[in-house]
Protein backbone atom coordinates (compact mmCIF):
# COMPACT_ATOMS: atom_id res chain seq x y z
CA UNK A 1 0.00 0.00 0.00
CA UNK A 2 3.39 2.39 -0.34
CA UNK A 3 2.20 3.50 -3.55
CA UNK A 4 -1.14 3.84 -2.58
CA UNK A 5 -0.36 5.95 0.35
CA UNK A 6 2.29 8.38 -1.44
CA UNK A 7 -0.53 8.80 -4.27
CA UNK A 8 -3.22 10.08 -1.35
CA UNK A 9 -0.34 12.16 0.35
CA UNK A 10 0.57 14.26 -3.01
CA UNK A 11 -3.38 14.59 -3.32
CA UNK A 12 -3.85 16.17 -0.15
CA UNK A 13 -0.79 17.68 -0.42
CA UNK A 14 -1.63 18.86 -3.49
CA UNK A 15 -4.64 20.99 -2.67
CA UNK A 16 -3.36 21.81 1.06
CA UNK A 17 -0.60 23.63 -0.80
CA UNK A 18 -3.11 26.30 -1.90
CA UNK A 19 -5.80 25.87 1.24
CA UNK A 20 -6.75 29.42 0.49
CA UNK A 21 -7.97 28.66 -2.73
CA UNK A 22 -9.46 25.02 -2.58
CA UNK A 23 -11.15 25.46 1.18
CA UNK A 24 -11.18 28.40 2.10
CA UNK A 25 -12.55 30.67 -1.01
CA UNK A 26 -15.64 28.29 -1.25
CA UNK A 27 -16.37 28.52 2.48
CA UNK A 28 -16.54 32.13 1.69
CA UNK A 29 -18.58 32.30 -1.36
CA UNK A 30 -21.19 29.55 0.42
CA UNK A 31 -21.65 32.12 3.05
CA UNK A 32 -22.41 34.99 0.71
CA UNK A 33 -25.00 32.55 -0.89
CA UNK A 34 -26.03 32.09 2.05
CA UNK A 35 -25.89 35.62 3.10
CA UNK A 36 -28.12 37.05 -0.09
CA UNK A 37 -30.35 34.48 -0.17
CA UNK A 38 -31.01 34.38 3.80
CA UNK A 39 -31.84 38.53 3.45
CA UNK A 40 -34.07 38.41 0.48
CA UNK A 41 -35.91 35.71 1.07
CA UNK A 42 -35.98 34.87 5.06
CA UNK A 43 -39.58 36.58 5.84
CA UNK A 44 -41.57 34.97 2.37
CA UNK A 45 -40.37 31.41 1.98
CA UNK A 46 -40.91 28.67 5.11
CA UNK A 47 -39.77 25.62 3.52
CA UNK A 48 -41.17 22.99 6.54
CA UNK A 49 -43.17 23.86 9.17
CA UNK A 50 -41.11 25.58 12.31
CA UNK A 51 -37.82 25.61 10.40
CA UNK A 52 -36.90 29.11 9.29
CA UNK A 53 -35.57 29.27 5.36
CA UNK A 54 -31.95 30.28 6.69
CA UNK A 55 -31.72 27.05 8.51
CA UNK A 56 -33.50 25.03 5.82
CA UNK A 57 -30.49 26.92 3.27
CA UNK A 58 -27.34 25.75 5.28
CA UNK A 59 -27.29 22.11 4.64
CA UNK A 60 -28.48 22.29 1.00
CA UNK A 61 -25.47 25.05 0.67
CA UNK A 62 -22.84 22.88 2.79
CA UNK A 63 -23.55 19.62 0.39
CA UNK A 64 -23.42 21.96 -2.56
CA UNK A 65 -20.05 23.11 -1.64
CA UNK A 66 -18.90 19.44 -0.82
CA UNK A 67 -19.92 18.45 -4.10
CA UNK A 68 -18.85 20.76 -6.19
CA UNK A 69 -15.00 20.83 -4.41
CA UNK A 70 -14.72 17.12 -4.59
CA UNK A 71 -15.28 17.16 -8.32
CA UNK A 72 -12.89 19.93 -8.70
CA UNK A 73 -10.19 17.91 -6.77
CA UNK A 74 -9.72 14.85 -8.18
CA UNK A 75 -10.79 16.38 -12.35
CA UNK A 76 -8.34 19.89 -11.80
CA UNK A 77 -5.61 17.53 -10.95
CA UNK A 78 -5.60 14.81 -13.36
CA UNK A 79 -6.53 17.62 -16.59
CA UNK A 80 -3.66 19.48 -15.24
CA UNK A 81 -1.52 16.18 -15.30
CA UNK A 82 -2.20 15.79 -18.88
CA UNK A 83 -1.66 18.94 -19.81
CA UNK A 84 2.10 19.23 -18.52
CA UNK A 85 2.45 15.48 -19.74
CA UNK A 86 3.21 14.35 -15.75
CA UNK A 87 1.03 11.89 -15.57
CA UNK A 88 3.23 8.95 -17.30
CA UNK A 89 5.31 8.82 -14.05
CA UNK A 90 2.22 7.86 -12.58
CA UNK A 91 1.71 4.91 -15.09
CA UNK A 92 5.16 3.67 -14.63
CA UNK A 93 4.57 3.42 -10.99
CA UNK A 94 3.35 -0.12 -9.55
CA UNK A 95 0.44 1.26 -8.94
CA UNK A 96 -2.71 -1.07 -9.68
CA UNK A 97 -5.83 0.86 -11.24
CA UNK A 98 -7.45 0.36 -8.21
CA UNK A 99 -4.91 2.66 -5.86
CA UNK A 100 -4.93 5.17 -8.08
CA UNK A 101 -9.02 5.03 -8.25
CA UNK A 102 -9.01 5.16 -3.95
CA UNK A 103 -6.15 7.82 -4.09
CA UNK A 104 -8.20 10.21 -6.15
CA UNK A 105 -11.69 9.72 -4.52
CA UNK A 106 -10.38 9.47 -1.51
CA UNK A 107 -8.15 13.00 -1.70
CA UNK A 108 -11.87 14.24 -3.26
CA UNK A 109 -13.59 12.93 -0.40
CA UNK A 110 -11.12 14.62 2.27
CA UNK A 111 -11.53 18.27 0.49
CA UNK A 112 -15.14 18.10 0.24
CA UNK A 113 -15.25 17.15 3.98
CA UNK A 114 -13.06 19.74 4.89
CA UNK A 115 -15.17 22.79 2.72
CA UNK A 116 -18.27 21.06 4.51
CA UNK A 117 -16.76 21.28 8.18
CA UNK A 118 -15.26 24.63 7.84
CA UNK A 119 -18.94 26.08 6.40
CA UNK A 120 -20.62 24.31 9.03
CA UNK A 121 -18.53 25.40 11.97
CA UNK A 122 -18.88 28.94 10.48
CA UNK A 123 -22.66 29.11 10.68
CA UNK A 124 -23.02 27.91 14.14
CA UNK A 125 -21.45 31.00 15.20
CA UNK A 126 -24.86 32.61 13.63
CA UNK A 127 -27.68 29.87 13.64
CA UNK A 128 -29.05 27.13 15.86
CA UNK A 129 -28.74 24.22 13.33
CA UNK A 130 -30.35 20.68 14.45
CA UNK A 131 -28.76 17.78 14.01
CA UNK A 132 -31.39 14.75 14.46
CA UNK A 133 -28.53 12.26 12.82
CA UNK A 134 -24.93 12.52 12.60
CA UNK A 135 -24.73 8.89 11.05
CA UNK A 136 -27.08 9.97 8.07
CA UNK A 137 -25.48 13.65 7.56
CA UNK A 138 -21.94 11.55 7.73
CA UNK A 139 -23.16 8.46 5.26
CA UNK A 140 -24.80 11.31 2.86
CA UNK A 141 -21.79 13.25 2.79
CA UNK A 142 -19.31 10.68 2.12
CA UNK A 143 -20.94 8.59 -0.44
CA UNK A 144 -21.47 12.09 -1.98
CA UNK A 145 -18.22 13.25 -2.03
CA UNK A 146 -17.32 10.24 -3.41
CA UNK A 147 -19.32 10.04 -6.05
CA UNK A 148 -18.16 13.66 -7.49
CA UNK A 149 -14.39 12.30 -6.75
CA UNK A 150 -15.01 9.52 -9.13
CA UNK A 151 -17.09 11.62 -11.66
CA UNK A 152 -13.93 14.02 -11.61
CA UNK A 153 -11.57 11.21 -12.64
CA UNK A 154 -14.22 10.26 -15.35
CA UNK A 155 -13.96 13.64 -16.49
CA UNK A 156 -10.60 14.25 -16.19
CA UNK A 157 -9.38 11.45 -18.06
CA UNK A 158 -12.03 12.60 -20.66
CA UNK A 159 -11.05 15.73 -21.35
CA UNK A 160 -7.89 16.86 -23.12
CA UNK A 161 -7.68 21.11 -22.39
CA UNK A 162 -8.83 23.10 -19.72
CA UNK A 163 -11.73 24.29 -21.26
CA UNK A 164 -13.52 20.76 -21.32
CA UNK A 165 -13.24 20.14 -18.15
CA UNK A 166 -14.99 24.04 -17.69
CA UNK A 167 -17.70 23.35 -19.94
CA UNK A 168 -18.44 19.88 -18.13
CA UNK A 169 -18.26 21.58 -14.49
CA UNK A 170 -20.27 24.76 -15.55
CA UNK A 171 -22.91 23.28 -17.77
CA UNK A 172 -23.61 19.91 -16.39
CA UNK A 173 -22.19 19.71 -12.51
CA UNK A 174 -22.78 23.35 -11.57
CA UNK A 175 -26.44 23.01 -13.01
CA UNK A 176 -27.50 19.83 -11.59
CA UNK A 177 -26.24 20.90 -8.22
CA UNK A 178 -28.04 24.12 -7.78
CA UNK A 179 -31.20 22.61 -9.41
CA UNK A 180 -31.09 19.47 -7.08
CA UNK A 181 -33.61 21.28 -4.33
CA UNK A 182 -30.48 23.22 -2.43
CA UNK A 183 -32.43 26.46 -2.28
CA UNK A 184 -36.21 25.10 -2.33
CA UNK A 185 -38.53 21.95 -1.69
CA UNK A 186 -39.61 19.89 -4.51
CA UNK A 187 -42.84 19.79 -3.75
CA UNK A 188 -42.93 23.65 -4.04
CA UNK A 189 -42.28 23.17 -7.67
CA UNK A 190 -44.86 22.59 -11.01
CA UNK A 191 -44.94 18.64 -11.58
CA UNK A 192 -43.29 19.05 -15.16
CA UNK A 193 -40.18 20.35 -12.70
CA UNK A 194 -40.70 17.80 -9.91
CA UNK A 195 -40.24 15.04 -12.38
CA UNK A 196 -37.28 16.45 -13.62
CA UNK A 197 -35.71 16.47 -10.30
CA UNK A 198 -36.89 13.43 -9.56
CA UNK A 199 -34.23 12.14 -12.13
CA UNK A 200 -31.69 14.01 -11.10
CA UNK A 201 -29.48 12.04 -8.78
CA UNK A 202 -27.90 15.17 -7.06
CA UNK A 203 -31.64 15.76 -5.76
CA UNK A 204 -31.19 12.33 -3.96
CA UNK A 205 -28.14 13.57 -2.02
CA UNK A 206 -28.82 16.85 -0.76
CA UNK A 207 -32.79 15.45 0.70
CA UNK A 208 -30.49 12.48 2.62
CA UNK A 209 -28.24 15.12 3.42
CA UNK A 210 -31.00 17.19 4.89
CA UNK A 211 -32.67 14.72 6.17
CA UNK A 212 -30.04 14.03 8.81
CA UNK A 213 -30.67 17.76 10.42
CA UNK A 214 -34.12 17.74 10.29
CA UNK A 215 -35.84 13.99 10.18
CA UNK A 216 -37.63 15.65 6.72
CA UNK A 217 -37.48 14.88 3.43
CA UNK A 218 -39.21 15.45 -0.08
CA UNK A 219 -38.42 11.10 -0.70
CA UNK A 220 -38.13 8.25 2.04
CA UNK A 221 -34.58 8.76 2.93
CA UNK A 222 -33.45 4.71 2.12
CA UNK A 223 -34.73 5.61 -1.06
CA UNK A 224 -32.50 8.39 -1.36
CA UNK A 225 -29.69 6.42 -0.06
CA UNK A 226 -30.33 3.76 -2.19
CA UNK A 227 -30.18 5.73 -5.33
CA UNK A 228 -27.10 7.14 -4.31
CA UNK A 229 -25.54 3.77 -3.66
CA UNK A 230 -26.53 2.81 -7.34
CA UNK A 231 -25.25 5.75 -9.11
CA UNK A 232 -21.91 5.22 -6.99
CA UNK A 233 -21.43 1.72 -8.13
CA UNK A 234 -21.92 2.74 -11.70
CA UNK A 235 -19.55 5.13 -11.97
CA UNK A 236 -17.08 3.57 -9.86
CA UNK A 237 -17.37 0.52 -12.62
CA UNK A 238 -16.74 2.91 -15.55
CA UNK A 239 -14.07 5.00 -13.30
CA UNK A 240 -12.34 1.39 -12.66
CA UNK A 241 -12.57 0.48 -16.48
CA UNK A 242 -11.60 3.52 -17.38
CA UNK A 243 -8.03 3.40 -15.26
CA UNK A 244 -8.08 -0.12 -16.49
CA UNK A 245 -8.19 0.35 -20.04
CA UNK A 246 -5.59 2.79 -20.35
CA UNK A 247 -8.20 5.14 -22.03
CA UNK A 248 -7.03 8.16 -22.93
CA UNK A 249 -3.84 7.59 -20.89
CA UNK A 250 -1.87 5.80 -22.27
CA UNK A 251 -2.40 7.44 -25.71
Amino acid sequence: MNGFLTLLYKELLRFWKVGFQTVFAPMLSTLLYLLIFSHALEERVQAYPGVTYTVFLIPGLVIMAMLQNAFANSSSSLIQSTVSGNHIFMLLSPLSYQEIFMAYVLASVVRGLLVGLGIHVMTLGFFELPLYSFPWVFIFALMGTALLGALGIIAGIWAEKFEQLAALQNFVVLPLTFLSGVFYTIPSLPPFWQGLSYLNPFFYIVDGFRYGFFCTSDVPPYLSLGTLTACFLAVSWLTLRMLKTGYKIRQ
